[in-house]
């Protein structure tokens, strides 16, 4: 994509336990790779289900994607977007909300028409019936044909945190870990709290997106990156759970790809 991409974004690909793996030069081509791989889709499918993520990692994908619809290389209309989660408590008028945060970093930037644009309900009294009305949406919609996601320090992917029990249906509210919660902090303006609990997508669910995206940048994310790919799969580190899946690429720049094993051969 000429837009998110330039001449220095060359990646290094190959497979880790059937996962495509691709280390970029730094954390900003990176994020252009993958804003390049919303725009193919979008061009080969205009009608893409897109499922995105928040947090700090996609902020730069989400930068490089609103470049490419200004340069006329990325058209949104006719796309439906969900998200992976979203805070118990918080309205969509939250600023802190995961609702505020992506009409920030992406919806009022492209052509993306509001009511194709999902998320959890975190605002309503009884985030159990948010999490089945979500629920109910997606399976009418989805599967997601590209699903974006990010990697918590402690491996959990949407808000499903290690050692998840899983949900019996698709989204469902789940107790933050307190690692979590001091991570996002940041976030987080002076005498605020980070809500203790969250609406989210179900591993399950995320599993079975069409294809899959996982994006890591920095040094701090080498250990959990090299955990998930490399150690064995199960609950207590979720992002393990890519292992399985039959079409996953995971999106690297050369720090978060630091303690993976040298390739072989």
């Amino acid at each position: 994509m000429r837009a998110a991409a330039n001449a220095a974004d060359v990646a290094e690909g190959r497979f880790v336990q059937g996962v495509c793996v691709k280390v970029l030069p730094s954390a900003a081509a990176a994020e252009r790779h993958v804003a390049a791989l919303f725009a193919e889709q979008l061009r080969r499918k205009p009608d893409s289900v897109l499922g995105l993520a928040t947090g700090g990692t996609p902020v730069g994908v989400y930068r490089a994607l609103v470049a490419a619809h200004r340069a006329g290389e990325a058209d949104l209309g006719r796309a439906r977007t969900f998200n992976l989660d979203e805070y118990a408590g918080l309205a969509p008028d939250h600023p802190q909300s995961y609702a505020a945060y992506m009409r920030q970093h992406l919806f009022d930037h492209v052509n993306l028409p509001p009511e194709r644009t999902h998320l959890p309900d975190g605002g309503v009294a009884d985030a159990a019936v948010a999490c089945r009305l979500y629920d109910a949406l997606y399976r009418h919609y989805g599967p997601a044909d590209l699903q974006l996601l990010g990697i918590g320090l402690n491996g959990h992917i949407g808000f499903n945190e290690p050692g998840f029990a899983p949900a019996p249906g698709g989204t469902h509210v789940v107790r933050l870990d307190e690692s979590t919660r001091q991570a996002n902090a940041r976030f987080f303006g002076a005498g605020e709290t980070v809500p203790e609990y969250a609406l989210t997508m179900s591993a399950g669910r995320i599993m079975q997106a069409r294809s899959i995206v996982l994006l890591a940048t920095g040094a701090a994310k080498a250990a959990i990156v090299a955990r998930a790919l490399e150690g064995p799969i199960g609950t207590d580190c979720p992002a393990s759970l890519l292992q399985l899946h039959p079409d996953a690429t995971v999106v690297l720049d050369r720090e978060a790809a630091g303690e993976l094993a040298p390739e072989r051969g």
